[in-house]
């Protein structure tokens, strides 16, 4: 019986650090977003599904921050768990370019964009991020 209780408490650990809840409540309407390869990114970003996340874009992906181009993975890595949007506001260029609240646990809440580009297969090959002003 005690390594029954002991095995279970074990396993609802386990099961509660898997499930790492990273919008903190906040569910967003993605009726907006048209682009499944993009409603697919933004859901695995909110979900903190860096598998996800990960296998929509292709190997060799550009990815500027603010201007400047920078390591995609690297970036991402330390974003899962501390970033998120807190609504989408606007979606452009027929899906491809998303505004709206975001918040980051270092920088605060602030307005973003996230313009995604796609190759012919489906996959994104650049990704543009930064603060938005509108």
């Amino acid at each position: 019986m005690r390594n029954t209780i002991i095995l279970l408490c074990l396993l609802v650990s386990l099961t509660a650090r898997a499930q790492k809840p990273l919008t903190k409540g906040v569910t967003l309407d993605l009726t907006k977003v048209s682009s499944t390869p993009i409603k697919a990114a933004i859901t695995a970003l909110q979900n903190n599904d860096e598998r996800t996340w990960f296998s929509l874009f292709t190997p060799n992906v550009i990815f500027c921050y603010d201007g400047y181009q920078t390591n995609f993975r690297g970036f991402f890595r330390k974003s899962f768990g501390r970033e998120h949007f807190t609504s989408i506001d606007r979606v452009e260029n027929n899906g491809m370019d998303i505004y709206g609240g975001f918040h980051s646990d270092q920088w605060g809440d602030f307005k973003t964009y996230f313009k995604f580009q796609l190759n012919k297969s489906g996959k994104i090959w650049r990704l543009d991020i930064g603060q938005a002003a509108y």
